[in-house]
C-alpha cells in the first residue's frame, strides 16, 4: 500500500486492455476481427478463390442465368498454345475477356465461356523435334508417324493445369471442365466439314507458291506468321556480273542480299520504262549495263552530296550507250553457275532478260536476278515470261531443312545462310564479283524456332482468298473494333491486299487435309465427315490424325480396282483456329440451332498481332462459308513490354514473374493496372511493377479504409442507439445535405457512364472513371463528413443519414466494379449484404436461387449491375462540388507557397470565379461554405462578385499560337503586343463581345485567344494562385496573430492525440482522459487549450486536455509521446478514464477509488468504504468525482475548464 501510495505500484499494468464495459456490444462479440486495420489483399483473394471453388460459384452463376432464360451473349475465346506458361500478354487479353463477359453476365445475359487449346502445329512439333533431336523429315518417317504423334499428344496438356491455376487465381471465370481441344475428333471433323464446304464452292486449289519457309521446322508459314517476328540483321550484299552472250566484254550487273540463291538463277529482270546505260568503268576497265539512276551502287561516292560533283563523272566512268528497259528484254547472258545450264528442254528458256514493273530504282542496280524457287516476284515474272511452266519442277537445290543438295556439290549439306561465304568465294574466283558489302536490315524470323526464314517454292493447297476478297472487306465493315483505327487502318490494308491462303503444311501433328486422290490428280474426293469416310472406304475411325487416316484408301469410281490415297499434307493450325466457332460446337453435326442463333459472335478480344492471325482467319472462313463476319465486336489490345521498352524475354529475365506479382499485390491490382493503361487502346505498355503497387496504394487502400470506417461507425451507431442499422433508400433520397446529394448524383452519373461506355466496349474510358470516383468518395465525401459520420457533428440523426448514403454508394459501386475487380468487391459485398433484410433468405441454400438480390444472393457476381436513377442525377450539385474542390486544392497550394501548416488557421480565403453560375455561387456561399472553411482551416470565405473583380484580378489575353499562326503569319508579333497590352476592362469587353478586329481580320475571342485571370491586389499579407486554365483565383490573407497561432497549436495537439489513440488501437467510441506537460515556465499550450476548449470537447466526447499535474496518481497511461507544438516540446498522454479524488485522501481510500470504473459511480451520491474496521462515507462532488474534468470544474482549480 505504501508503494501504491507513492505511485510505484499500479493496480493495472501498462499493457492494460480496455475493459468490456467501455466497448460496444458488437466489439465484445469480436465482429471487427474480420476487418483488420490493413487488409492483405493477396491473401484475401486466395481465400475468396477457395470459397468460390468450394461453393462452385461460377457454375452457380451460369445455372441461375440459364434458369432465368437470359439472352445469349456469344463469346469466342481464341485457343492459346498449351506448350508454355501464361505471360502478361495472355493475362491482359484474359482480363479484357473476363471483364466484358462478367459485365454481360451481370446485365441479364448468359455467356458460355469455354476454355480452348490449340494443340496442333509447329509449337508442339518444334518442342518434340528439340527433345528427340530431330533435324530432318526422314527421321520422323523412320521413327514412325504414329509414335511421333503419340509423343506430341503426350505434351499437349503438359501446362494446362498451370494455366488453370494462374487463370483462376487471376479471377477469370472460364470453363476448364468443358474445354475444347483442336485435337479432339469432334473438332477435327468440323474442320473437315469447313474445308469440304470451301472445296465444293471451288475455293480450293493446289499449286506451287513461294512462301515464307522455316528451315528449322521444315514447313512453310503463312504471310501473317512471317510478319510476327522481324529482327534487325546484317547480311552480305554483293554485286555480280552477268556477261552478255552476243556482246563480248559487256555485262549486266545485279545486286543481291541472298548470294545463296545465285546457283538457282535462271533470268534477269529490268523495268520496261526505266532508263539504262552501258558504261565503261575506267578504274576496273569493265563495261556494265545498269539503271542510270543506280550508278551510285557501283560508284558509292555519288551518294555523298557534299563531295560529289557532276563534273567528276568522267573521272570514274564513261556512258557509251543508253537504253529503255524494254529494249533489253530477250538478251541472253552467261549464268554465274552452270548447275541448271544442262541443255534440258526447260533450260532453253533460261538465262535471258525479262521485264516487270516491280523493279525499282531505290536500291541495287535496277537489274534483278531471278531465282523463281526462292522469290515470289521471281516466280510470277518467270511464269509470265514462260521461263518456267506451271506443273514443272523448278531449279531448287535446297531441301526442306534449308540444306544444299548434291545439285550444288561445292556446298552440299550446308545450310543456305551458312553457304553465303563459300559461294561468294566461288563467284570471286570466277571473276564475277563486282562488289561486296554488308547490309543492315529488318528480316523475318520463324516465330517458333527464332531462326531466319527463307522464301521457297512449295506445292501447297490454297484457299482462293483473292476471289472473295471484296466480300471479306465488306464484311469487315459490319464489325465494330476498339480502337477503330486498327480496323480502318492495319486490318483494312491487310484485307485489301489479301492473297490466296496456303493452308497446308508438310508436317505430321495436325488435322489431315481430307483429300483422297489418284496419282495424277484426275480423280479427287474431299471428305467432310467421319460418316462419309466410312461410307466411301468401309472403315470407321474415332481418331482423325495422320497416322490413322493415311492407312485408309477409297476405291476408285473412275478406275475400278485402283485406290485413292490421302494427300500427304496436314492443315496449317491457323485454319483450325479460324474454324473454332464451328468446330468447338461440333457444328453442323451437333448444336446446329444453338450455333446459328449465336453467330456471329457478340464479342472477341486478342492482341494486335492477331490482325494478321486469328482475326484474319476468322473473317476469311466466315465469309467463305456464310458471307458474314465471324464476330460483331472486338477489342484489340497492344503489347505488354518490359519496363525498358524491350520485348519481354524469359532469357533476359527482364520482367517480374506474373505469379509473384499476384502473390504480392493481388490479382485485382494487376487487372486494374493493365486495363487502366494505354494497352487497351492497342498501344504498348511498358510494364512497371511499381504501377501495380500504385493501384494498391492509390485505389484499394483508400477504398478499404473508407469501407472499414463505414463499418466501424455503423457498429458505433448501433451500439449508441440500441438498434440495428437497416439500409433505407427513402432516407438516402430525402437527405438535403449537399455532399450527400452530390455523392449520390456522382454515383448515378458513374453508373450511367459505365453502362454507356461498356456498351461501346471502351474499357479505356471506364477504368479512369472508376478510379476517379474512388478518389471522390474517399478523399472528398468521407473526409468532408468524417465527424458527421462519427456522430460528432449534427448528432446521431445526421450520422445515420450520412451512413445511409455511404452504404448506398458503397453497395452500388461494389456491384458496379465487380466485373473489373472481382475479389475486393466480393469481400465488400459479403459484409454489406448482412445489413440487408433479405440476408435472412440466404439460409438453407436460398443464396443460390433466383430471383437474385443484394443481401440474399451469395455472391456479388450473381447480381445485376445497378441501373442509374435519372431522378437522382444532379448536375448543379456536381458543378458546385467541382468548384469546392478547385477552391480547396488551390487554397492548399497557397498555404504551401507560404509554408503555412494546415493546422494553423488563416483569417480569410478570397475567391474569384470566372463567370460562375448562380447555382455555384449560392452553393459556395451557402451549404458548402462550412466545408471549405473546415478543409482550409479558415475563419472566413469571400466570393468576389463580378462587379468587384477588377479590384482583385487582372484578365490577360494572349494569342492561341497553334490556331493563329497560319492566319496571322508575320502579323503575329504585332497582334501579340496588341492583345497583351489590353486593360482588364478591355479584355473583359472583348470576351463578352466574342470577337476582336485586327487589321481587317476577325479574331474569335473564344477559339483563337487564351484568357487567364491573375491576382493583382497589393499587400504583403496576400498570397494567391490561379488554376492552369486561368478561370479561378484563390487568395489567402496570411496575417498571423496570437489568436491564429493559438488555434494552430490546438490543432497540432488534436493531431497528436489522434495519433496516440490510433497507436493504442482504440475505437471511435473508446473514451480516454488526456493530459499534457509543458517545460517549466511555459504555458502557451495551456493558453491555447483554454482558448479552444469547446473544440476539444466536441472532438473527444468532452475530454478536454488538462495539465499532467492534475492527473490522479493511479491513472493508467495507454500511450504517451513527446511532440513539438509551436516550437515547444509537449508531453502528451492518453489515459484510461479514472475516478478522481480530492487532495489529501488516505492512501487506502485512494486505492479504493483506483479500483472503480467511472461508469459505475456516475449516479452514485455517496460511497461507503471500510478501512481497518472504520467506515468512511465519500460524497460525490466533495470527496470524489467521475473524472478529472469534473473535479476541476467543481473546485474551480482552472478557471477556463
Amino acid at each position: 500500500l505504501d508503494r501504491l501510495a507513492r505511485g510505484t505500484v499500479h493496480l493495472h499494468p501498462s499493457t492494460y486492455s480496455i475493459p468490456a464495459a467501455n466497448l460496444s456490444k458488437q466489439q465484445q462479440t469480436n465482429s471487427m476481427a474480420a476487418l483488420p486495420p490493413a487488409l492483405d489483399f493477396a491473401k484475401t483473394e486466395e481465400e475468396i478463390c477457395a470459397k468460390w471453388a468450394e461453393e462452385q460459384t461460377f457454375k452457380k452463376q451460369d445455372e441461375l442465368s440459364l434458369e432465368r432464360g437470359d439472352e445469349e451473349f456469344t463469346f469466342y475465346d481464341g485457343p492459346p498454345f498449351a506448350t508454355g506458361l501464361p505471360h502478361y500478354g495472355h493475362i491482359l487479353a484474359g482480363t479484357i475477356k473476363d471483364v466484358v463477359t462478367r459485365y454481360a453476365c451481370q446485365t441479364s445475359h448468359h455467356v458460355s465461356r469455354r476454355a480452348g487449346w490449340d494443340c496442333h502445329g509447329l509449337p508442339v512439333e518444334y518442342e518434340i523435334d528439340q527433345k528427340l533431336n530431330i533435324t530432318h523429315r526422314d527421321q520422323v518417317l523412320e521413327m514412325g508417324v504414329d509414335k511421333y504423334n503419340e509423343t506430341c499428344r503426350g505434351i499437349v496438356s503438359r501446362y494446362t493445369k498451370e494455366w488453370e491455376t494462374t487463370v483462376t487465381r487471376l479471377g477469370r471465370w472460364i470453363d476448364f471442365e468443358n474445354d475444347y481441344k483442336t485435337m479432339d475428333p469432334t473438332f477435327m471433323e468440323s474442320v473437315w466439314w469447313v474445308f469440304q464446304q470451301l472445296f465444293e464452292k471451288g475455293l480450293v486449289y493446289q499449286g506451287y507458291k513461294v512462301m515464307p519457309f522455316s528451315t528449322a521446322c521444315g514447313t512453310p508459314l503463312s504471310n501473317f506468321e512471317a510478319g510476327l517476328n522481324y529482327k534487325d540483321v546484317r547480311d552480305p550484299a554483293v554485286v555480280v556480273s552477268f556477261p552478255l552472250v552476243d556482246e563480248e566484254g559487256v555485262s549486266f550487273v545485279a545486286w543481291t542480299t541472298t548470294p545463296w540463291t545465285l546457283p538457282s538463277n535462271i533470268a534477269l529482270c529490268v523495268h520496261p520504262a526505266m532508263e539504262y546505260v552501258k558504261i565503261l568503268d575506267k578504274k576496273a576497265d569493265k563495261r556494265y549495263i545498269l539503271a542510270k539512276a543506280r550508278l551510285s551502287q557501283i560508284f558509292p561516292i555519288m551518294n555523298n552530296k557534299k563531295k560529289w560533283k557532276p563534273a567528276m563523272a568522267e573521272e570514274f566512268y564513261e556512258v557509251e550507250a543508253t537504253y529503255v528497259g524494254k529494249d533489253l528484254v530477250g538478251k541472253k547472258y552467261q549464268p554465274v553457275f552452270d548447275y541448271f545450264n544442262d541443255g534440258s528442254p526447260e533450260s532453253k528458256e533460261y538465262f535471258r532478260v525479262l521485264s516487270d514493273n516491280y523493279v525499282t530504282d531505290d536500291a541495287g542496280t535496277g537489274v534483278v536476278h531471278q531465282a523463281p524457287a526462292f522469290g515470289e516476284d521471281d516466280y510470277r515474272v518467270c511464269l509470265a515470261h514462260k521461263v518456267i511452266e506451271k506443273g514443272n519442277d523448278l531449279p531448287c537445290p535446297v531441301d526442306s531443312n534449308g540444306m544444299f543438295t548434291e545439285q550444288v556439290p561445292e556446298v552440299k549439306g550446308l545450310h543456305v545462310k551458312k553457304a553465303d561465304d563459300n559461294l561468294i568465294k566461288l563467284i570471286k574466283d570466277k571473276g564475277r564479283l563486282v562488289q561486296k558489302d554488308n547490309l543492315d536490315h529488318s528480316y523475318p524470323f520463324c516465330w517458333r524456332s527464332d531462326t531466319p526464314l527463307i522464301y521457297k517454292a512449295v506445292p501447297s493447297w490454297f484457299i482462293k482468298v483473292e476471289e472473295i476478297r471484296d466480300r471479306i472487306v465488306e464484311n469487315n465493315k459490319k464489325t465494330y473494333w476498339v480502337p477503330n483505327q486498327v480496323k480502318e487502318g492495319r486490318f483494312h490494308s491487310w484485307l485489301t491486299d489479301a492473297r490466296d491462303w496456303a493452308v497446308s503444311r508438310n508436317r505430321f501433328w495436325g488435322t489431315p487435309i481430307p483429300i483422297w486422290c489418284n496419282e495424277d490428280m484426275t480423280e479427287v474426293v474431299c471428305i467432310g465427315s467421319v460418316d462419309e469416310l466410312a461410307e466411301l472406304s468401309g472403315v470407321r475411325v474415332d481418331d482423325l490424325h495422320k497416322d490413322v487416316v493415311d492407312k485408309i484408301t477409297i476405291p476408285s469410281k473412275k478406275n475400278p480396282g485402283t485406290e485413292l490415297h490421302r494427300v500427304d499434307e496436314v492443315f496449317d493450325c491457323w485454319f483450325e483456329s479460324g474454324s473454332m466457332p464451328y468446330a468447338q460446337m461440333h457444328y453442323p453435326f451437333e448444336n446446329k440451332e444453338k450455333f446459328e442463333n449465336g453467330f456471329p459472335a457478340d464479342f472477341i478480344a486478342e492482341g494486335l498481332d492477331q490482325t494478321r492471325g486469328w482475326f484474319y482467319t476468322l473473317m476469311v472462313l466466315s465469309t467463305a462459308l456464310f458471307d458474314k463476319p465471324a464476330f460483331k465486336n472486338l477489342i484489340v489490345n497492344g503489347l505488354v513490354l518490359a519496363s525498358d521498352g524491350k520485348k519481354m524475354s524469359k532469357r533476359l529475365k527482364n520482367y517480374p514473374d506474373p505469379n509473384v506479382v499476384i502473390s504480392k499485390y493481388g490479382a485485382d491490382a494487376l487487372r486494374m493496372y493493365l486495363i487502366n493503361s494505354p494497352v487497351v487502346r492497342a498501344e504498348s505498355l511498358k510494364f512497371q511493377e511499381s504501377g501495380v503497387l500504385g493501384v494498391v496504394k492509390e485505389v484499394f487502400l483508400p477504398l478499404y479504409n473508407a469501407f472499414r470506417f463505414f463499418v466501424q461507425n455503423t457498429e458505433r451507431w448501433e451500439a449508441k442507439n440500441g438498434s440495428k442499422f437497416v439500409p433505407s433508400k427513402e432516407k438516402v433520397q430525402s437527405t438535403a445535405n449537399p455532399t450527400d446529394v452530390w455523392i449520390s448524383a456522382a454515383t448515378q452519373g458513374l453508373i450511367k457512364f459505365v453502362h454507356e461506355e461498356m456498351a461501346a466496349y471502351r474499357l479505356y474510358t471506364v477504368m479512369p472513371a472508376l478510379v476517379s470516383f474512388v478518389t471522390q468518395l474517399t478523399n472528398w465525401y468521407v473526409r468532408l463528413n468524417r465527424d458527421r459520420l462519427k456522430g460528432l457533428e449534427g448528432g446521431e440523426s445526421e450520422s445515420e443519414t450520412g451512413l445511409q448514403v455511404l452504404y448506398d454508394v458503397l453497395l452500388d459501386v461494389t456491384i458496379l466494379m465487380a466485373p473489373f475487380t472481382p475479389f475486393i468487391t466480393e469481400y465488400f459485398y459479403q459484409h454489406l449484404r448482412k445489413m440487408q433484410p433479405s440476408y435472412a433468405d440466404a439460409a438453407n441454400g436460398g443464396g443460390a436461387t433466383n430471383p437474385t438480390m443484394p443481401g440474399k444472393s451469395d455472391s456479388v457476381h450473381f447480381l445485376n449491375l445497378p441501373a442509374y436513377d435519372e431522378s437522382r442525377l444532379n448536375q448543379d450539385a456536381v458543378e458546385a462540388m467541382e468548384a469546392l474542390q478547385v477552391i480547396v486544392e488551390s487554397g492548399r497550394n497557397v498555404r504551401e507557397k507560404r509554408n503555412i501548416s494546415l493546422r494553423t488557421p488563416v483569417k480569410c480565403i478570397t475567391v474569384i470565379l470566372r463567370n460562375p453560375s448562380a447555382n455555384v455561387v449560392d452553393s459556395i456561399n451557402g451549404p458548402l461554405k462550412g466545408y471549405i472553411l473546415s478543409e482550409l482551416n479558415a475563419w472566413d470565405l469571400v466570393i468576389v462578385p463580378k462587379e468587384q473583380e477588377h479590384e482583385w484580378v487582372t484578365l490577360a489575353l494572349t494569342p492561341n499560337f497553334n490556331i493563329l499562326g497560319k492566319k496571322l503569319g508575320k502579323k503575329m508579333k504585332d497582334f501579340k503586343a496588341f492583345v497583351t497590352s489590353m486593360s482588364h476592362a478591355d479584355a473583359v469587353a472583348c470576351l463578352e463581345n466574342g470577337e476582336l478586329d485586327f487589321e481587317d481580320l476577325t479574331i474569335s475571342a473564344i477559339d483563337e485567344l487564351i484568357s487567364k485571370l491573375s491576382f493583382s491586389r497589393e499587400g504583403e499579407h496576400w498570397e494567391s494562385t490561379s488554376t492552369p486554365e486561368g478561370d479561378v483565383v484563390v487568395a489567402v490573407d496570411c496575417t498571423q496573430d496570437e489568436a491564429i497561432l493559438s488555434a494552430g497549436r490546438s490543432r497540432e495537439l488534436i493531431n497528436a492525440i489522434q495519433q496516440l489513440r490510433k497507436a493504442a488501437g482504440l475505437d471511435i467510441s473508446d473514451k480516454v482522459e488526456v493530459f499534457f506537460d509543458e517545460s517549466p515556465g511555459m504555458n502557451s499550450m495551456e493558453t491555447s487549450v483554454a482558448s479552444n476548449a469547446s473544440v476539444f470537447e466536441a472532438k473527444f466526447q468532452g475530454a478536454v486536455p488538462v495539465p499532467k499535474k492534475f492527473a490522479p496518481s493511479w491513472s493508467v497511461v495507454l500511450r504517451s509521446d513527446t511532440v513539438e507544438i509551436g516550437g515547444s516540446a509537449i508531453e502528451v498522454s492518453i489515459c484510461r478514464p479514472a475516478v478522481a479524488g480530492k487532495d489529501g485522501l488516505s492512501s487506502e481510500v485512494e486505492y479504493f477509488l483506483s479500483t472503480l470504473e467511472p461508469a459505475s459511480v456516475v449516479d452514485k451520491t455517496n460511497l461507503a468504504v471500510t478501512v481497518d474496521g472504520k467506515e468512511t462515507t465519500l460524497t460525490q462532488g466533495e470527496d470524489f468525482w467521475v473524472n478529472t474534468i469534473a473535479k476541476l470544474r467543481a473546485t474551480k482549480a482552472m478557471a477556463w475548464v
